[in-house]
């Protein structure tokens, strides 16, 4: 376990904001554009959309379930040990991913990509939390958000950029400049903690356990629509995924030092502003599934124009997840992550309204407003979370809010992929697709109301 010094943590503190600002921006921008060359990367290698799509889905799958391992090691090691480490191996991935002869070779690159990926997001929000007073932590949290939509925005106009004017070996590469540079700064500027003198044991009967028991959930609803819900594959997944984490659970109530620290959920802070953030997560990744179909299929917008009008959620979200952070540090969390969420549903229910006739304000209007409450949702729920959790388990709770993160976009993929599907299916109609789209946002907007109940009597 590590201690750092509060005078020393806070010396150099905007330029480490800015040290895992990069690795936020790169992570989330490799994780925007890998769609886009996707159709590239298929006809190259001359590779099924089958097979070209676990480019995509082992990268989610891989860093979802190593999370809470990297989040806890970097308890035991240090955060800033695991974060540059984190950044080498990301970058050395990138490059080499770039260089790959084959989509079997791009796939195991992408795995190693989505290891050093791991190491990122876990320690991340811990770095922050520990070299920023209280006082200023939602500013701080805020502000690494505004990278990570920035780098979400300008992620799919970049790699489309980049392949049509190079290859899709572009979008690697691009991250090795940008990685070296964030390996050193935060080698350079993150402060190293200090031992304390008690040891803890690592627990790796914990660790297998639930690195084996997400990679089956998430296998499970990320592929369940192509296999099958009710196919035998798809529901041995979710059984053995429910008996892992259950034996998970076990071993943990008996571990002196488990990997994750349950007392954690027993303080309602905590627990709230996870299943909070995860209900959020599902929303928005309802969102970003649905829309394009609707946009390309069911109105005949080109990928280019659907692109842009997709940009007005997070472009919102840039401005306004560093407001509410800087807010949140003077009247608190609770206020701003149950507005936030309220007016992610009335979003929701305003999308629900489109149809064959909407026009292009009818879009972008309600998703600006979708933009709006999750940035004012996001920094303040995130601060609660890290706040509420004691400061040497700050890695376990940046890996929960990751994985809330990453489970939550799962969910919503394959929440919407069941419902459009089931609605589509259920009728011939040449307005099906209208219809699907319809009960999916309202679904949706269901979830994020009871996402703001959770926040407000949290």
């Amino acid at each position: 376990m590590t201690v750092l010094s509060p005078v020393r943590a806070y010396e150099h503190k905007w330029i480490v904001l800015v040290c895992v600002g990069i690795g936020t921006f790169m992570s989330a921008l490799d994780a925007s554009v890998a769609n886009i060359i996707l159709p590239v990367v298929s006809r190259d290698f001359g590779a099924s959309v089958t097979t070209v799509e676990w480019v995509v889905t082992i990268y989610l799958v891989v860093v979802s379930g190593w999370l809470l391992t990297f989040g806890r090691l970097g308890d035991m090691f240090g955060n800033k040990s695991l974060y540059v480490t984190g950044f080498g191996i990301f970058t050395a991935s990138s490059l080499l991913a770039g260089l790959a002869l084959n989509v079997y070779v791009l796939i195991l690159f992408r795995v190693s990509q989505a290891l050093g990926a791991a190491m990122l997001f876990s320690n991340s929000p811990a770095i922050l939390t520990k070299n920023f007073p209280a006082e200023q932590r939602g500013q701080a949290l805020g502000l690494q958000a505004t990278m990570t939509y920035l780098g979400l925005t300008v992620g799919p106009s970049l790699g489309g950029w980049l392949t049509e004017q190079f290859s899709w070996h572009a979008v690697f590469f691009i991250n090795v400049p940008i990685g070296l540079l964030g390996i050193l700064m935060a080698a350079r500027f993150i402060p190293r903690e200090t031992r304390s003198a008690r040891r803890e044991r690592f627990d790796i009967l914990g660790a297998i356990l639930f690195t084996i028991g997400m990679i089956a959930l998430l296998l499970a609803l990320n592929q369940g629509a192509e296999w099958g819900w009710t196919s035998p594959l798809t529901l041995g997944l979710f059984t053995g995924a429910m008996i892992i984490f259950g034996a998970f659970i076990a071993v943990e109530r008996r571990s002196e030092f488990p990997m994750l620290d349950l007392a954690l959920f027993r303080v309602r802070l905590f627990s709230a502003s996870t299943a909070t953030a995860m209900m959020n997560y599902i929303c928005l990744y309802m969102i970003i599934f649905l829309l394009p179909f609707y946009l390309i299929q069911g109105r005949g917008y080109s990928p280019q124009d659907a692109g842009l009008i997709l940009t007005a959620q997070p472009l919102i979200m840039i401005f306004a997840a560093p407001l509410s952070g800087i807010l949140s540090d003077r009247i608190g969390s609770r206020i701003l992550a149950t507005l936030g969420m309220t007016i992610l549903a009335g979003g929701l229910i305003w999308l629900a309204r489109l149809g064959a006739e909407s026009s292009v304000s009818d879009i972008v209007i309600p998703l600006a407003v979708v933009g709006l409450g999750t940035g004012i949702f996001v920094t303040p729920n995130n601060s609660a979370l890290m706040g509420s959790a004691p400061r040497q388990r700050q890695g376990i709770a940046a890996g929960v809010l990751a994985a809330a993160r990453n489970v939550g976009m799962v969910l919503g993929v394959g929440l919407a992929g069941a419902i459009f599907s089931t609605v589509a299916g259920a009728s011939s109609a040449p307005d099906a697709l209208y219809a699907s789209v319809t009960a999916s946002f309202l679904v949706a907007a269901g979830i994020a109301a009871l996402g703001a109940l959770t926040s407000a009597v949290r």
